[in-house]
């Protein structure tokens, strides 16, 4: 698949050929269920003239069909784009397929979206990751230029390096989330996921910045990144954390580690707190945020409805609907706020939540970057993950980062023994999205 760099120079016949390309491609591999559309046997969603960018199922654009992979919103037509989507079109890009996620986002597989299971391109008998999951096996599977995701607590990145792809968290505040159906709003951003880092720094550039409809973003200056030539960065090796993963992924890392030491950058070595205290933090606080937010699909106003008898029934009825890992959050998030459990789940878990961010503070101001695994293994088998703490589990090495705001990315290192990809992590100061595009490009020219 041509890169978005390259895709860029195209002009519109060019675009029009490359488009009608994609879409022939997922026809013919309609087994993989990157895209919604290959489910229901159609033509990808298009919007615009521009160079064609996959987006994910939960994020709005004008007169599509968007679900969130969610049988409740069945139906539902967007009114309006998202400011991302906007950006896109002002820059000469364009919305092209709705790729398939966990429902709600809710998810490590994306196993669990309305639509079927999405497969990993590079063995269709392991997950692609999730909640993303449909957007890193388009690129991956060279179905899709690029892809838009969202990461709530490792959404872009776990699935990025599941695929063998590039997938980067900004800062939470950096891009809009004006658009982006809420799975919970102080953790959730959108974000690339590329064939490589460059390509990822064009289209963080293009989505990035402050938004007026959005509350949360962030209004300060922004100075779009541009790699810089030569720099040599200080960075923190997270020692408990990498020699917690498998021996494959730990010796990849090492070995990444010390490439990068021979090529005269500073390597420090440090530790953070036992990593399920933040899976722990991370699922009451997500939880929480998510029975809020959800609230809102009751079928009065939009979605799929199924009349009852009386207004409860309905209620009833209508939110049947949702699949067991959503219905699961919504009742343990409903659970720690309530009376007589907030303060012993809730307030304490916001407590826990800025000791997290003290601790990368912390080791950020002695360094440039922060390196750790992107998960414990490989992609696994589906089902191989049989309870629903051992696949929460899964977002071990991944949640802090969105628990404490900061931007990071994930990129392809290596392959195991099965020739799945092993992929890292590097972590930046808040708004430091510069030193975590030079790191990535450095790391990903190393390993080459």
């Amino acid at each position: 698949m041509i890169t978005l760099k390259e895709a860029l120079k195209l002009n519109k016949d060019e675009l029009k050929e490359l488009k009608k390309d994609i879409n022939q491609k997922a026809k013919e591999n309609k087994e993989i269920g990157a895209y919604v559309e290959q489910f229901l046997d159609i033509d990808l969603s298009e919007s615009g003239e521009g160079v064609p960018i996959a987006i994910k199922d939960n994020i709005n654009v004008k007169n599509w069909e968007l679900t969130g992979g969610s049988k409740i919103l069945k139906g539902y037509i967007s009114p309006y784009n998202a400011t991302v989507v906007n950006k896109l079109l002002d820059n000469g890009l364009s919305p092209f397929g709705r790729t398939n996620m966990d429902e709600f986002a809710m998810g490590s597989t994306t196993a669990t979206s309305q639509y079927g299971k999405t497969l990993n391109p590079i063995d269709n008998t392991k997950v692609p990751g999730g909640s993303s999951g449909g957007s890193a096996a388009a690129v991956a599977a060279g179905l899709a230029v690029a892809a838009l995701g969202s990461d709530t607590g490792g959404s872009i990145r776990q699935p990025a390096a599941f695929c063998g792809v590039v997938g980067m968290k900004p800062t939470y505040g950096r891009v809009s989330r004006f658009g982006l159906a809420a799975y919970s709003s102080s953790l959730d951003q959108i974000g690339p996921i590329t064939q490589n880092v460059e390509d990822a720094k064009i289209l963080y550039n293009i989505i990035s910045g402050h938004d007026k409809n959005d509350s949360t973003s962030a209004d300060i200056d922004y100075t779009s990144v541009e790699f810089s030539k030569n720099r040599k960065l200080k960075i923190a090796v997270i020692d408990n954390y990498v020699n917690e993963a498998n021996e494959e992924v730990r010796d990849a890392i090492l070995d990444t580690i010390k490439a990068l030491e021979k090529a005269g950058h500073e390597i420090i070595h440090k530790d953070l707190m036992n990593n399920k205290i933040d899976i722990a933090t991370y699922y009451v606080v997500a939880t929480a945020e998510a029975s809020s937010n959800l609230s809102r699909y009751d079928g009065m106003r939009y979605g799929s409805r199924i009349e009852g008898k009386d207004l409860k029934e309905t209620y009833e009825l209508t939110r049947a609907q949702f699949g067991d890992e959503v219905k699961r959050r919504i009742m343990l998030g409903t659970f720690v706020l309530s009376s007589g459990y907030y303060d012993a789940y809730y307030l304490k878990a916001q407590k826990v939540r800025h000791l997290i961010k003290e601790e990368f503070d912390k080791i950020l101001d002695e360094s440039d970057l922060i390196v750790m695994p992107v998960a414990p293994t490989t992609a696994f088998e589906f089902g191989a993950n049989k309870t629903p703490l051992e696949m929460y589990l899964e977002d071990i090495y991944t949640v802090s980062v969105n628990l404490s705001g900061n931007p990071a990315i994930s990129l392809p290192i290596s392959k195991d023994k099965e020739g799945l990809p092993i992929a890292l992590q590097l972590i930046g100061k808040h708004f430091d999205e510069q030193a975590v595009f030079d790191g990535g490009k450095i790391v990903e020219e190393l390993v080459k």
